[in-house]
């Protein structure tokens, strides 16, 4: 059993050049919500977890080694040195096998025309550092889709177990002793 909650459990890859902000998002993920975090340090680590490599030749994400890891969601920071959040975006978005996976993007740096082009670019939030829990709110359409849907699913099928146990006691019951009216 504990193999298939690991399994279902909610996974956010968490992307910052700053080793602060990479524990600030992770304490307030976990904090606010039962999830998994892995944190990495730059846009090309991201999407080695993400199971992508970058072609030399081209700019466009090709499918790397097996060691990858399912991720829900990405956190990511904009201004990091390489690949900047806004690239690792454009990457995940431009995969077939990733464009599904939410992508947040935090800044400390308030520039709207930043904020513009990354919601245009497929992020679903633009965040402005410093981080906080109040922030987590924001993340909630996000969070554990798959866990909602099982959930709703498991608490469909229990209700339509009681429904057909409470049928055959009715039709049981009205076997085994005559109905009064």
């Amino acid at each position: 059993m504990a193999v298939a909650a690991e399994e279902a459990q909610f996974h956010v890859l968490a992307v910052d050049d700053s080793l602060i902000d990479r524990k600030l998002i992770e304490r307030l993920l976990k904090t606010s919500s039962s999830c998994q975090v892995t944190t990495v340090d730059s846009g090309s680590k991201a999407l080695q977890m993400l199971g992508l490599r970058e072609d030399e030749e081209s700019t466009s994400p090709v499918p790397a080694d097996k060691n990858k890891i399912e991720v829900n969601l990405v956190v990511t920071d904009y201004c990091m040195p390489g690949m900047t959040g806004y690239d690792l975006l454009k990457k995940i978005k431009g995969s077939s096998s990733l464009k599904n996976i939410p992508v947040v993007i935090m800044s400390s740096e308030n520039v709207p025309s930043r904020t513009t082009r990354c919601l245009e670019g497929g992020a679903e939030e633009f965040f402005l550092k410093p981080i906080k829990l109040s922030d987590m709110t924001r993340l909630t359409p996000y969070l554990p889709k798959g866990k909602l849907k099982e959930q709703q699913r498991e608490s469909s099928n229990d209700n339509n177990y009681s429904n057909q146990s409470k049928d055959f006691c009715l039709r049981r019951q009205g076997q085994d002793s005559p109905v009064i009216a």
